[in-house]
């Protein structure tokens, strides 16, 4: 079972980002919009948005991009319309803080953090189905 998961690996092309600073919730709003656009498409869209998640989603976008070049090399990421085939974000640790809060009472504070990976692939197009 392990050697079939290793061997369906090679094929596929991702990159991780390990306990990111910010909310799970806050990048998964990022997440959704580049899930299923095209790669050029999905690098715009993090380049001009304002939340503070997305340019870490764009650097983690091109490393992927760049894990596709290097076992594709010699072809053209433009013609092989590439697009973010999945994205997820899951929960990482959480870094429990306190606050001083009024008449001696503390209040908790929780640090929340995330992993995020995102897997890239080739759109097949309509020669390469029949």
């Amino acid at each position: 079972m392990a050697d079939a998961i290793k061997e369906a690996r090679k094929t596929q092309y991702f990159a991780s980002l390990k306990n990111v600073p910010t909310s799970p919730r806050k990048m998964k709003l990022v997440a959704d919009l580049i899930r299923g656009k095209e790669v050029n498409h999905a690098l715009g869209i993090l380049k001009f948005s304002k939340q503070e998640a997305s340019g870490r989603l764009e650097k983690l976008l091109l490393s992927a991009i760049d894990n596709w070049k290097q076992k594709n090399e010699g072809k053209d990421v433009d013609q092989a319309n590439l697009y973010v085939k999945t994205i997820f974000v899951d929960s990482a640790r959480i870094l429990k803080r306190l606050r001083p809060a009024p008449q001696g009472r503390a209040h908790r504070i929780l640090k929340r953090s995330n992993h995020v990976t995102i897997f890239v692939d080739s759109k097949p197009t309509e020669n390469q189905e029949n």
